[in-house]
């Protein structure tokens, strides 16, 4: 099916796309100009509040090319696709309550950082670079390329690579001179834009379709199931516990990718606030982007080309100006994803490992440094993405790179948090055999007796967590003074109760997250 998407936009929607682009580099630059060191530059002067915490989080996470997924799952395969945002909640309130207070003590830069500190530097160099190819290949790379895609469906005069090129060159303006701060603050502009122009698609998705008794009306009931079957190829329930939760820990506790922000918290507080403010805002992904797809099953009962499904909508339902405010929203959102990764890039590689070598450079030339190394790596993410549509089966692996790489790393965080016995040589022995699995996943990758990729992230993490308890018995444990506050303990959790107590219930985090935890069960137990 042949679009005409551009001949349709009007003149005032192609200015407010501009405008808002324009806005969004004046708006780096302006934070750029305010830099003076590397504390400032890559964490915003650590005093970001929960409001900006949390629109950056959402926005971080939802890039253009899961709109348009989400939208298509609502339309084709149905609600199941929410489950990894319910799971988002839970992993969000996990790390708010266990893990963010250990990261803000210990005033890291990176999240690998934690790890140097709670073992050994190897631990941290290892962890940093599986993320800065992850970030490289799969957050900048991969989303540059699914978005530009998506973008030329709009503006199909312009080949792929001057898309790909444009888009990198504006996210990367802005990022490389305004550092974490840029990041946030144009972050919570998307996200309100985003949320906004969702609403306005779901509304005049719902009014145009004659709401949900008619999409019910033609629609089988399992297809509004969030939570699936054993039997389901896709996401079979026990998958939930033993692969989204795990690689969503990962996601959303343990990647720079997605942290950086809650590092950069004005106090302890402050960044639980924004994780459950963040929580919040994914519960809405349901009801403003997967239903739209519901609709659009009444609005376009024989469509073909899904990923054209969203785009379709946009340009079908929505007003002269409105157009342009929305898809100014859809550009956004896959801005977002890219400064982010930008940034958290040039975060590792300049404290995880210039700073290691040159450890006697100034807080200013670490910032320079940084600057570079965001416009290197835009570059090479820019060259890098339209390549990847020559191969096919690199992309399909790439859908499956955090299942394989990601559970030694996240046993590391999770035994080494929480268990003290936990030392070097254990470390050491995860990720050797963590690393072994990880080949022998990407080798066998296509085996039929292979387990489903959700389950097998349970095993490989599991695996990876008996290694470390077995290779920690042996080697030397490090001293409470040596370990200072890298272990999580029951009396601080019993200090940090009494301190919420004498707050007002609604300044409570916990409060919040199991308000969450009550929305999510009302979700599921309706859907």
């Amino acid at each position: 099916m042949e679009m005409d998407f551009y001949e349709r936009l009007t003149t005032v929607d192609i200015s407010i796309v501009i405008g808002y682009l324009v806005f969004v580099v004046l708006l780096g630059l302006y934070f750029g100009s305010k830099h003076e060191d590397a504390e400032d530059y890559f964490l915003a002067g650590r005093n970001l509040t929960w409001p900006l915490i949390g629109f950056s989080l959402f926005a971080s996470n939802m890039s253009s090319n899961s709109l348009v997924g989400l939208t298509g799952s609502g339309y084709v395969t149905g609600f199941s696709v929410f489950s990894y945002e319910w799971m988002a909640i839970l992993v969000l309130i996990i790390f708010a309550i266990f893990f963010l207070p250990f990261y803000l003590k210990n005033l890291i830069y990176t999240v690998p950082e934690y790890l140097e500190r709670r073992f050994s530097y190897f631990t941290r160099a290892y962890t940093s670079f599986i993320a800065i190819v992850l970030n490289v290949l799969v957050d900048v790379a991969a989303t540059l390329y699914a978005g530009s895609v998506l973008v030329q469906l709009i503006f199909p005069q312009f080949e792929l690579w001057q898309i790909t090129a444009f888009l990198a060159v504006i996210a990367g303006l802005y990022t490389i001179s305004g550092g974490l701060s840029a990041v946030v603050y144009t972050d919570a502009i998307q996200a309100i834009i985003l949320i906004f122009g969702s609403m306005l698609i779901t509304y005049f998705a719902w009014d145009a379709s004659g709401g949900f008794e008619a999409v019910m009306a033609i629609t089988p009931p399992e297809h509004f199931d969030i939570i699936r079957s054993t039997e389901d190829p896709e996401l079979p329930w026990p998958g939930l516990f033993t692969g989204v939760l795990l690689l969503g820990f990962y996601f959303w506790g343990t990647n720079q990718y997605i942290t950086q922000r809650t590092l950069a918290a004005k106090s302890t507080l402050q960044g639980q606030w924004g994780s459950m403010f963040a929580g919040l805002l994914k519960l809405s992904i349901l009801f403003i982007m997967i239903f739209p797809g519901a609709f659009a099953r009444v609005l376009y009962p024989d469509f073909e080309v899904v990923d054209q499904l969203y785009p379709t909508m946009l340009f079908d339902l929505l007003p002269t100006g409105i157009l342009g405010l929305v898809l100014a929203g859809f550009i956004a959102a896959l801005m977002s994803s890219i400064d982010s990764g930008l940034n958290s890039v040039s975060t590792l590689v300049t404290m995880d490992f210039v700073n290691r070598l040159s450890p006697n450079k100034s807080q200013k030339e670490l910032m320079k440094v940084g600057r570079w190394v965001t416009f290197i790596v835009m570059v090479i993410a820019t060259i890098w993405a339209p390549q990847i549509v020559h191969f096919d089966k690199l992309w399909d692996y790439l859908q499956q790179a955090l299942s394989w790489f990601c559970p030694p790393i996240i046993a590391l965080f999770v035994v080494g948090l929480f268990w003290k016995g936990a030392n070097n040589r254990g470390s050491y022995w995860a990720i050797a055999i963590g690393s072994v699995i990880t080949v022998l996943s990407i080798v066998f990758n296509d085996a039929d007796w292979k387990p489903h990729f959700l389950y097998m992230t349970g095993i490989h993490f599991a695996i990876c967590c008996i290694a470390m308890v077995i290779g920690s018995l042996t080697g030397y444990n490090k001293t409470k003074e040596e370990l200072g506050d890298t272990v999580w303990s029951a009396e601080e959790f019993r200090q940090e109760t009494v301190a919420l107590s004498k707050l007002p219930w609604y300044y409570n985090y916990r409060i919040h997250g199991l308000i969450l935890v009550a929305i999510v069960i009302v979700i599921l137990l309706i859907y």
